[in-house]
């Protein structure tokens, strides 16, 4: 499979979008206090920011110390339903690559899998295009997102819905004739194939599948009682119904499927309550009361900045192993976000201060994600006791619905030629001249046309379509419709311009 370097409009939008959020804003059962009042302005501010994004559900957990010290449920956990409890379950998107690292740390610690040892001394049949490429990716490269994959190559397979038991290895094995972007160790690039690679990696070192796994050896110690690796399972336990948002309308998806082959890089599940007692081990050196799940030293390995993580040039913070880490004035913020097409997640810890949190919310798009994730960041702004930033990425509920114009103004530009057309054969004064008709009336409004004919025209060559289908439902329907019509209109209108004229000559 080859997947060329490109960036689709969409996400380029989006990485804008981002971009402008850095610049502008920057485990057995833990023990619980009532202390509800000190946390009453975040309660208040996600309640707002749920209503300004029109999210249906969410679910908050904030530890201090080894304590669960609140717990808060807003909004709906599903249709009608009643608000998602500490133990309802939600997909947690890439809040799962911490926990592929940590399974990745537990077999460093365990003697069974060296962080420099080239992946192909675990995976002997993995290849890309590059064969000397092939033997130098490491495991680190992959923790540390350095492999050379690049973003785009790891969204194709979130819309893979092969269920098979050796799905992973299956999309792992096709990436034989893929070219790398980057070579590896060189450049941070976010992509979704490292940690799907290495859930691989700990089911050859381990000898275990990857769910059971992370069963066995984090969520059992940790009596994360209400998280799951299987979709059918979560539900026999109340998972809160996803929802899709289509022009800022979240729409219920309870039965959208599961890309089984990215279970290691995004798609486990789990309870506020339950990721409280997850943070809380990471937050005391891998010990959550009497399990220990990892030595202090492996825990700060993964939450070292192995490399600086930019996009466009501009610097947004470092990444560790499976967290993404940045300076603030109150100390280190180690955080991640979760996205997959109804559901979003995220986390944070505030090491100086010893406290965290996480924050679960049942929809999402791909466009929200980014005011989603300015939310989290200000919500750890909130608990570090600073005032959240203003929220520039308010308007993107306005954008999907403004994004409704194009097909109106399609029909109207359409409506207005037939009316141009109409009147050059009425009255033959009013035609204009050959310069005129090339350059004004057929040339210039092919550019338009023809750019957006070309959009479903690339989502389908680069294999993106059904992605954005998921992340971007609202935008990618009106792309695959104006831009087939604004195809066929573009020859059409031209034909009917020149037959106007020759007939009125």
């Amino acid at each position: 499979m080859r997947i060329k370097k490109f960036l689709l409009p969409a996400l380029l939008f989006g990485t804008l979008l981002a971009l402008i959020q850095r610049l502008f804003a920057k485990p057995a059962p833990a023990k619980q206090v009532s202390r509800r009042d000190p946390y009453d302005a975040i309660d208040a501010y996600i309640g707002e920011q749920m209503h300004r994004l029109n999210i249906p559900g969410a679910s908050l957990a904030i530890i201090e110390g080894d304590q669960v010290v609140h717990l808060r449920g807003f909004g709906r956990a599903r249709p009608g339903g009643e608000a998602p409890s500490p133990q309802t379950p939600l997909f947690i998107g890439s809040l799962t690559k911490s926990f592929t690292a940590l399974a990745i740390m537990q077999l460093v610690e365990a003697g069974k899998v060296e962080l420099d040892a080239p992946v192909q001394r675990y995976l002997s049949w993995f290849r890309v295009a590059d064969p000397q490429a092939s033997a130098q990716m490491t495991v680190r490269h992959l923790l540390n997102q350095t492999s050379g994959f690049s973003q785009p190559a790891g969204i194709i397979p979130l819309a893979n819905f092969d269920d098979r038991p050796d799905a992973a290895e299956r999309q792992a094995r096709a990436l034989s004739t893929y070219k790398l972007a980057h070579p590896p160790g060189s450049t941070w690039d976010y992509c979704n194939l490292n940690y799907n690679l290495l859930g691989l990696i700990i089911q050859a070192a381990s000898g275990e599948h990857y769910a059971d796994y992370i069963q066995e050896h984090i969520f059992d110690p940790l009596e994360m009682k209400h998280s799951y690796t299987s979709k059918p399972a979560a539900k026999g336990d109340g998972l809160a119904v996803g929802h899709m948002s289509c022009f800022a309308i979240p729409i219920p998806v309870p039965d959208l499927t599961v890309p089984s082959g990215s279970l290691p890089s995004g798609q486990l599940i789990s309870s506020a309550e339950d990721m409280a007692h997850y943070l809380s081990a990471h937050l005391n050196g891998g010990s959550s009361d009497n399990a220990q799940i990892l030595s202090p030293e492996g825990i700060a390995e993964m939450h070292h900045p192995a490399v600086k993580a930019s996009q466009m040039g501009i610097e947004f913070g470092a990444y560790g192993m499976g967290w993404m880490i940045e300076g603030t004035s109150q100390g280190r913020r180690i955080f991640h976000k979760g996205t997959v097409p109804d559901f979003f997640a995220y986390m944070a810890l505030l090491p100086e201060q010893k406290r965290g949190f996480v924050l679960l919310v049942n929809a999402n798009h791909l466009m929200i994600d980014f005011a989603l994730d300015q939310v989290g960041s200000n919500v750890a702004s909130l608990l570090a006791g600073m005032q959240p930033k203003p929220a520039p990425l308010g308007f993107i509920p306005w954008v999907q619905r403004g994004s409704l114009l194009i097909p109106i103004l399609q029909i109207a530009g359409i409506a207005a030629t037939l009316r141009l057309l109409n009147r050059w054969r009425r009255d033959q004064a009013l035609r204009p001249s050959v310069g005129r008709m090339w350059g004004q009336h057929i040339l210039l409004p092919l550019i338009p046309n023809l750019s957006l004919a070309a959009i479903p025209l690339f989502l389908q060559v680069s294999g993106l379509l059904r992605s954005m289908l998921l992340y971007l439902p609202d935008f990618s329907w009106i792309a695959l419709i104006c831009g087939s019509i604004s195809g066929i209109w573009a020859f059409l209108r031209t034909g009917l311009i020149l037959r106007t004229l020759r007939k009125a000559t």
